[in-house]
């Protein structure tokens, strides 16, 4: 491979990435706890959109239950979105041909 076909290799690599980070921010991912009780929807940037909580778990004594399984829905969609950006990236990196852990993401 010479030094052109390389700078053109990484020219679309860039391009792809920066494909892929428009796509991504574009998603909603959703998490969940309590069983489905309480879910969140977060966009790809891992902004919170919206939250929904069950109307049975909403009394005052439960307050900090429903607050801790917000913070778990969260936590479970934040997570759901990072595996679903090294999947992309892991993609990328292999339809440009990079080895195993010299990936870009």
């Amino acid at each position: 491979m010479d030094m052109a076909d390389l700078v053109k290799r990484a020219q679309e690599a860039q391009s792809r990435a920066q494909a892929i980070q428009m796509q991504i921010a574009q998603l909603e991912i959703e998490g969940q706890s309590g069983g489905g009780m309480v879910r969140v929807v977060i966009s790809g940037k891992a902004d919170l959109k919206k939250v929904s909580i069950d109307p049975t778990l909403i009394k005052p004594e439960d307050r900090e239950v429903i607050e801790d399984l917000v913070v778990a829905a969260h936590g479970d969609a934040k997570n759901k979105l990072e595996r679903r950006i090294a999947e992309e990236m892991q993609k990328l990196s292999a339809e440009m041909g990079l080895p195993p852990g010299l990936g870009l993401g």
